[in-house]
């Protein structure tokens, strides 16, 4: 049974809105990324694939020292430790997004607090200075 879990991802924020989407087995709001399947990706290259796969970007990596944090997934086998790690970056195309994304959207960064976010949306967006 799988016990840790590293995932990458990138942070985009446009005009004071970050941009966020559901997919999986939760109903967060999240940050496109994914989980490293083979440890033979960097970080940065898992972030930019999971950006492309999820919503069809193109992805600037702005500040390669990423942001780091903890949480524990809880699994009907037992629970799931969770190391997510998060990059500033930039889009550079239009959003496709693929056919795993239920929904997308830019949440203004003033109104996240009425959303159904992930628990590492404002942590993160704190750390890169989005959020007093």
């Amino acid at each position: 049974m799988l016990k840790i879990i590293i995932a990458s991802g990138p942070v985009i924020v446009e005009e004071n809105k970050v941009l966020l989407n559901q997919h999986g087995d939760t109903e967060f709001w999240k940050f496109c990324g994914g989980k490293i399947d083979d440890f033979k990706t960097a970080l940065i290259e898992n972030a930019q694939r999971e950006a492309k796969e999820e919503m069809g970007i193109e992805i600037e990596i702005l500040n390669k020292k990423p942001f780091l944090i903890y949480t524990q997934k809880e699994t009907s086998a037992g629970p799931i430790d969770v190391i997510l790690v998060h990059y500033i970056a930039r889009r550079i195309n239009e959003i496709t997004p693929g056919a795993d994304i239920r929904k997308w959207k830019w949440i203004p960064i003033s109104e996240l607090e009425k959303e159904n976010l992930a628990p590492n949306i404002l942590p993160t967006l704190k750390h890169f200075g989005f959020i007093k």
